[in-house]
Order: C-alpha cells, then sequence, then structure tokens
C-alpha cells in the first residue's frame, strides 16, 4: 500500500518542505464528488488564519509523493513555510503489527514520529494547530494520533485519502495481526464507538467509488483471489465524517490526484480553490535527500556518500545536451543532495551512485516550481533481469496505470504486469538489447525521452512521472 539516519530533534528543515478554476471544480463536482455528508462537529477557533498544513505519507513511500498539491496549496495562497510533509524513518509496515522488524515500523512507532513532527510544526509557526492530510497508511498513523496520542487538542481538520479505515480484508485467517486487517486489534481499536468523529477535528474522507484497489469485495489484490475480503467499496470511508467520493480514480490518485487536491483543499478553507493549475517559476530550487534500502525495503534515513549526478538531456531523443554534468554532489551524512537552480522547460536525466545498488538513470520532465522534497532512492534489478542488456521502466509513483483508462506506452507498446480492470500497477519494464537509443515513455499528455544503459554494467533507467 500506498536512506542514512536523520539526528534526533531535527526540524521541519530537515523531514519537511518549508517553505477562474473554482469554476472548473464547481464544474466536476456533481459528477465526480457525490457523496459529501454534512460536516461533522466543530470547535470555535479563535486562529482566523488558515492552519498549517502536514502532510502524511502512505506505505513504504516518501514525502516527494505530495510535490504537485504542495505546488497547489501554494498556487492558492499559502506560504511554503505553511506547508510541511513529513518522511517516516520506516515507512514499511510490520507484517504483524504487535511484532519487531528490522528497518519496519508499528503503528505505535508511526504515532510517535507524527506526534513529534506536529509538535516541531507548531513550534516553527507559533500556531496552536494544524490540518493533516494524510494518504492511505499515513491515514492510520492520523487516526491513532487524534484518538490515542492527544493529538486532537493540536489539529483543526485532518483529511484521510485512501485509508483503509475498515482495513483491506477483515479475516482471522489472512494477513493475522496487520494493522490493514478490520479484524485484528489495531483497527478494532480505532473503529470501536458509534462513529469515527473526533471531537472538536473536522473529519474528511476521499475515496475511490470502485478503483481503488485496496477497497475491494474480491482478495485479488490481497493474495486470495476470487475469495471475499469482508470489506467493500466503501471501506475507505469514515462514518459520520465528510466522505468524498471520486469517480474513476484510483487508491494514490485520491490523494494526489488535482481532484482530490480541491476537495481537501476545500474542506481545509472553507471554500474551493482559486485555481487548480500549477504557477510555473522560471528558475526553481531543487533539493532533497538520497535514501536507501534496508533489510529489503525502502527507508527514508538519508544516505551519506551517495554520488548525484544531473543532465540536461534533449527533450526528444533523451540525449545529454553536454558531457558535462549541470549538478554533481556527493552527499554528507545528511544525505542532502542538492541545492540545484534548475530551468522550468528543461528535462533532465537524474544520475544515482551508491555502494551495492544499482546505477539509476532518472528521467524527468521539467520542474514547475521550487522544491525540497524531490527525494531520490535507488533503482532494483526484478525477477528475470539476468542476462538482460538494457532494462527501462516507466514508473508513475502518484497514481496507477489504468487499462482503458489512460493513454500510456513504453516504446509504443504496453509492458507486460500491468492489469486490466482496477488499475493495480504503478511500473511497467522491457528489456532492450545492447545498442544504445532512445525509449520513449508516455502517459497522457506527459511524455519522457529516455536512453539505454547497460544492465550488465549494473545501470537501470527509469521514466518517472510528474502526474
Amino acid at each position: 500500500m500506498s536512506g542514512g539516519e536523520k539526528t534526533k530533534g531535527s526540524g521541519p528543515g530537515r523531514r519537511a518542505l518549508l517553505g477562474g478554476a473554482a469554476a472548473l471544480w464547481s464544474a466536476f463536482a456533481p459528477a465526480i464528488v457525490r457523496a459529501q455528508q454534512p460536516a461533522p462537529r466543530r470547535r470555535q477557533s479563535a486562529e482566523p488564519a488558515l492552519p498549517p498544513v502536514v502532510f502524511v505519507h502512505g506505505n513504504g513511500d516518501s514525502s516527494a509523493l505530495w510535490i504537485n498539491t504542495l505546488w497547489r496549496f501554494e498556487a492558492n495562497g499559502y506560504r511554503r513555510n505553511q506547508l510541511f510533509a513529513i518522511d517516516f524513518d520506516n515507512p514499511s509496515a510490520r507484517r504483524n503489527d504487535a511484532k519487531p522488524e528490522p528497518f519496519r515500523s508499528s503503528t505505535e512507532d508511526q504515532m510517535r514520529e507524527l506526534a513529534a513532527f506536529v509538535a516541531e510544526v507548531r513550534k516553527a509557526t507559533r500556531r496552536r494547530r494544524v490540518a493533516l492530510v494524510a494518504s492511505s497508511r499515513g491515514g492510520n498513523a492520523v487516526r491513532n494520533y487524534l484518538k490515542n496520542g492527544g493529538g486532537a487538542e493540536f489539529t483543526s481538520h485532518a483529511v484521510l485519502c485512501g485509508t483503509p479505515n475498515k482495513g483491506i480484508v477483515i479475516s482471522d485467517s489472512v494477513l493475522v495481526g496487520s494493522e490493514f486487517n478490520g479484524a485484528a486489534p489495531f483497527l478494532k481499536g480505532l473503529n470501536a464507538g458509534p462513529d469515527d468523529l473526533i471531537d472538536g477535528v473536522e473529519m474528511m474522507a476521499i475515496r475511490s467509488d470502485r478503483n481503488d484497489k485496496y477497497s475491494q469485495p474480491d482478495g485479488r489484490f490481497v493474495g486470495m483471489p476470487g475469495k471475499p475480503t469482508g470489506v467493500g467499496y466503501d471501506a475507505s470511508e469514515l462514518r459520520g465524517a465528510s466522505n468524498a467520493i471520486l469517480d474513476g480514480l484510483d487508491h494514490r490518485e485520491v490523494a494526489f490526484h488535482k481532484l482530490a487536491f480541491a476537495a481537501m483543499y476545500e474542506h481545509i478553507a472553507g471554500s474551493p480553490p482559486a485555481s487548480m493549475f500549477i504557477a510555473q517559476e522560471p528558475l526553481p530550487v531543487l533539493n532533497g535527500l538520497v535514501t536507501g534500502i534496508a533489510g529489503g525495503v525502502y527507508t527514508n534515513r538519508a544516505v551519506g556518500g551517495a554520488e548525484v549526478e544531473i543532465h540536461e538531456v534533449d527533450a526528444k531523443t533523451g540525449d545529454r545536451r553536454s558531457a558535462v554534468a549541470v549538478h554533481r554532489k556527493t552527499t554528507g551524512e545528511d544525505g542532502v543532495w542538492g541545492p540545484f537552480i534548475a530551468h522550468a522547460d528543461m528535462n533532465y536525466e537524474f544520475v544515482l551512485r551508491m555502494p551495492g545498488q544499482p546505477v539509476t538513470h532518472t528521467y524527468r520532465s521539467p520542474f514547475l516550481r521550487s522544491s525540497d522534497v524531490i527525494h531520490l532512492r535507488p533503482a532494483q534489478f526484478g525477477k528475470g533481469d539476468d542476462g538482460a542488456d538494457a532494462i527501462v521502466a516507466m514508473s508513475r509513483p502518484r497514481g496507477y496505470f489504468g487499462v482503458g483508462r489512460d493513454k500510456f506506452s513504453l516504446d509504443g507498446k504496453m509492458p507486460p504486469g500491468i492489469n486490466d480492470g482496477v488499475p493495480g500497477a504503478s511500473i511497467g519494464r522491457l528489456v532492450f538489447d545492447a545498442q544504445p537509443r532512445t525509449v520513449m515513455a508516455v502517459f497522457n499528455n506527459e511524455t519522457i525521452a529516455t536512453q539505454t544503459w547497460p544492465a550488465k554494467d549494473g545501470h537501470l533507467v527509469i521514466a518517472e512521472f510528474l502526474n
């Protein structure tokens, strides 16, 4: 669901981004947001200004997924120093919440990290309360913090996007003890009571109609195809809260799509956003962390000694425009690879070299605005990659590839492994021969040109889509 060590007490500067469309939204709303219940119980606030917003990522993810959402909040009047995004040290959940696993986190771990982060944000902004916006597993941390961690006192709004509030399964034999199992202690505790409201917090859930892979009556996506999960398409709803249904969007898109932004912004601000579009900066300043892998899972722990190069590339071919990198840095213990001043009309190739990991070439579309959450992770070889001359992947971190819903291709083909029906895959890969050449990746209106690199020498290539 939807790496090196940070020092304890690190502030939001280390782990966060500091820093006519209303009519369009109104036109979309009747067809897409089909279930908006009356707002839950409210607490009057003495703070007239909009609250700072803390964004909480999902299972195995990082704050990098919020980049478009952060930009859209900026386009609607939020200052960068009122927007924050946490990076949990170990973002992947334990298989059994009660049993420790190296480099995986429990619900208690995540609640503790979130509570500490919110305290840092409140101190930095000098505000008593914040709004919390969460994707998938991040909503578990938010609900736990509000109900069991004293967070209700410091939270004005909570928006949970694609969070499996009822579980992805309700079972005594599958995912036993998992925080995603509605029959296990964690969710049974959170769901005890007549509703899912928290006194004084304006609660909202955003969900898909039928396209969330983790809210399915059939167990296809939890390893038991053809068998009932015990949950339905409404597994992400909150009882008694405002529940927005975004037709056709998938598990990730209900957090990161522009229509999800519009719903969460209106919930927090009390009125629709003035703009759904991202205003371009001519010279965006980019930065982020290099993170790694431990125990077979990605972490958000900073990695020192990683080499990062950035090359300007031709948008039509992926060829480097110069033999000289426009940015090169070896990370220190803090894992920071920037800053880098980019051009908003330029395509880039990011090259990441880390000991013991493949050399990762990530080709990216132009960056429209500045961001501190351009985090870099090494790619991994997969099963069947032995003997391949070159491997190119197309990646969509903020959504899945929907067959029949989206227009997408890699080298003019649909990569294998992307399922029909409910969108469930965010990566497609193809193998190529040894001859260097251009490979085009297409997703709807976004096209990224890459170049092949030799897999036998440890190189992997990714075309990473922004949308």
